[in-house]
Formats: structure tokens, sequence, C-alpha cells
């Protein structure tokens, strides 16, 4: 079965967490069960507690496998969540995880911005006992709209270790930076502004100890599905577009009418195509172009670069992306979830291999200011989706309220305006 960003799936009624084991697995190893308490599945976590926020008003205290270690395996953390008056949980991901939030106290606006080309908004107001779902993978954020009452929410998440990854942090604030040639193309601003944002060196948003327990574990082998393809439980379920019935994925087409075609496209690939006006073009080869694809768990795309064009930071909120360069060279990378937001990135040369871990923001950047380059990446996902994090931010439809993003990216709101009203344009076709 695919595995690709959920926990591993229990085997047996537990297996807590032997945080001493040296052998590494994804997750933890298992305790010996006759050394298994009460305690192992407990923590006086305080979670009435009212806790301090920093200084863009929040503090999410996290309940995970670290702190409890009967959760290893079981695919679930809570997290209480408190917001001063005009206070925010800034724009940010769980690459592994689905949240859902109930709020305690107070009122919350909140909304998620799915992936390209889309990029829509969804969002609500919520009261007290309301209940709200954001996505796994999906950026989101939490804003206290009322200036003199504080608000608290309760999150439950799909993963012992769901991860977080703060948009502005991650961005502007990963370690070794990201170019600033890179993000000022990106962000259609001049390297002036991105050597300011990232003088910030903005804070991670989560305040207490307990955040320093959020660790950028990568669950790339297990055995649920919760946001990875659905497994094959057959040779090939073909695509059936035009069935009635709604499912992950698609329905499958009568066996008997499927033939070779279903599996192939005149895709031609070797074709060089035309960028836009950041200097990249990404052609896709999903379920939606190869019916065949249907719950295989993999689609391919080619990626021309102009000289000095980018694939702006992204991400894909499905699939692990293993690229190959064809042709020139690019400087690539990929940042990780609060609170390092380490930068991992390298130079490729032709015939060179690189991967990113799904859910990350990642990008690449063609350095030659003369020659194109080309690349050739497979994803884990039959329809893996992207998230360009300039255009889901700032490209909203709607946007997100001016004074969510003045706060989360420490600017003034004309800055915020300024951004919203340029043309965000999709390099994914």
């Amino acid at each position: 079965m695919y595995a690709i960003a959920s926990d591993p799936n229990p085997l047996q009624d537990f297996c807590v967490a032997d945080k001493h084991s040296p052998v590494l697995v994804n997750g933890f190893a298992c305790l010996d069960p006759k050394y298994v308490t009460a305690d192992h599945f407990f923590k006086a976590a305080m979670l009435d507690t009212p806790r301090k926020t920093n200084k863009v008003g929040s503090n999410v205290t996290l309940i995970n496998a670290k702190q409890i270690p009967g959760l290893n395996t079981l695919g679930i953390s809570i997290a209480r969540i408190d917001y001063t008056p005009l206070g925010e949980n800034p724009p940010h991901t769980h690459p592994r995880a689905t949240e859902i939030l109930t709020v305690l106290e107070g009122t919350l606006y909140v909304g998620f911005v799915t992936s390209n080309s889309n990029n829509t908004l969804f969002s609500k107001v919520l009261n007290k006992g309301d209940v709200f779902v954001f996505p796994e993978g999906l950026i989101h954020f939490q804003f206290n709209p009322n200036p003199h009452q504080p608000a608290v929410a309760i999150a439950a998440l799909s993963s012992q270790n769901p991860g977080a990854i703060t948009i502005a942090n991650a961005v502007f604030g990963s370690k070794p930076p990201i170019s600033d040639k890179v993000l000022a193309k990106a962000f259609q601003v001049e390297k002036g502004t991105i050597d300011w944002l990232q003088a910030q060196n903005p804070k991670p948003k989560m305040a207490s100890p307990s955040f320093c327990l959020f660790t950028a574990l990568l669950a790339l082998v297990s055995w649920q599905a919760i946001a990875s393809d659905p497994s094959p439980l057959q040779d090939f379920c073909v695509a059936d577009k035009h069935s009635p019935v709604l499912v992950n994925g698609f329905a499958c087409l009568d066996p008997k009418y499927v033939t070779a075609d279903h599996f192939f496209k005149a895709a031609m690939l070797h074709t060089p195509r035309k960028t836009n006006k950041i200097g990249s073009n990404v052609t896709l080869i999903n379920v939606m172009q190869i019916p065949g694809l249907n719950t295989l768990g993999i689609s391919i795309a080619r990626i021309d670069y102009a000289p000095l064009g980018q694939n702006p930071p992204h991400t894909h909120p499905r699939a692990t992306e293993i690229l190959t360069v064809l042709e020139g060279t690019l400087h690539v990378g990929f940042v990780t979830s609060n609170p390092n937001n380490t930068l991992f990135s390298k130079v490729l040369n032709k015939g060179d291999v690189f991967v990113f871990p799904v859910g990350l923001i990642h990008f690449q950047f063609n350095p030659n200011p003369h020659q194109p380059a080309v690349a050739i990446a497979a994803l884990s996902s039959q329809n893996p989706g992207v998230i360009t994090i300039a255009n889901a931010v700032f490209g909203s439809k709607p946007p997100i309220s001016d004074e969510v993003l003045a706060k989360a990216f420490q600017v003034g709101k004309g800055t915020i305006d300024w951004l919203q009203a340029q043309f965000w344009e999709n390099n994914h076709y």
C-alpha cells in the first residue's frame, strides 16, 4: 500500500514510543509491552491554562508523540491555541496532517487557500463552539478580530507529528537564506525589499517550550493513505471521467472498454515550451491527461526554465518530487518545517537528481543568464497539487485580509495592498 505522507498504521493494540531505542524507524520503535503503563498515554498538559503569546499574538501548545509516547503509530495529536486581541496564527501549513479546530472562547476569522491555479480562499467567522477543518498541506490561518477580548481554540491534527511551516518564517527566515534574486522575482519586488524582510528574522509563531519539540521527521513510509493516493486493488482502475459517482480520485471504467490508449499520451515532452514572466513553464502529465494513472500514485512533468528563470517557492500537498536535470544548470532547495526552517540547497548539473519531500516549500532557479534549462520531475501522486506561495498568499480569491498579512509578514498594510494588486501568474499548464 502507498504511504506517502501519513503516519504508520498500528498493527497491534499500541506501540508506545521507545525514545531511547538506537533503531531508526518512521516515528519511533516500540517499547516492550511489559514495561508499558497508563502513564505512557497521559500528560498533565494543563490545556485549560492560558499561555503567554508572542509578537504576532498567538501561542500553540502541541501535545504529540514527544509528550505522550502512547501516541506513536496512532496518527493523531492535539493542540491548544491562544490568541491575544487582534492576535493571529499566521499563514502556515501542516505537511503531514489535516486539522480540525474548535473555538472554546471568543471569535476567530479563519480560512484556507486551495492550490493552483484557482487559489480560492475559503473563509469563515467562527464563534464559540464552532468547528472548522483545514485540509492537509493547504495554507491556512486564524485571526482574532476582537480588539478587546482574547480567543482560545483546541485543534486535533491527523498525525502524531504534523509538522508546521509558517510561510513568512520559511520563505524569509530560512537558514541559510534563500537567494534574494530568487525571492525578488517570485514576489515581484526589488531585492532591497527582500533583504529587508530577511533581516526581520521572524520568530516562530509558537512561543511555548512545547513548540521546540516540533520536529521535521518526513513520514514517507507507512501503511495508511491519509494524504496519499488510493491504493490499487486490481491491475488497473482507468479513470471514468463521466461517472456520476464521486470518489477519492475517479471511479473505474469498465475493464472491457479499456484500451492501450488509456495509458498513453503523445505529450511531446521533448519539445521546448514558452515560459511566463517569471521564466518557467511546468507541463504536468497526470490522471487528467492519462486516465490509466488513476490509483497508481504517480505523475510526471517537464519543466522549462528561461535564462535566470525560476519555478518559484511552492509546495505539493500530496506528493514527493524527484527531479532530473536534462539540460543546463539549476540552483534548487527546500525548507524544513518550524522551528528550524533549514534550507537544503544544491546546484544541479545535467544528469543530476534531487528529491523534494512531500509538503515542504521548494524552488528551482536557473542561474545562467544566457542558457535555458530543462528538467523532468516525477511526483508520487496521480494528482499532486501545487501551491505557489506568492500566488496563494497574495493572489487568493477573495483576498486574505490585509490586517492578517501585514502582521504575519511584519510590513505595513500599504505593502500588502500593493502585493495583492499585482497579477500573480500561474506557470502550471
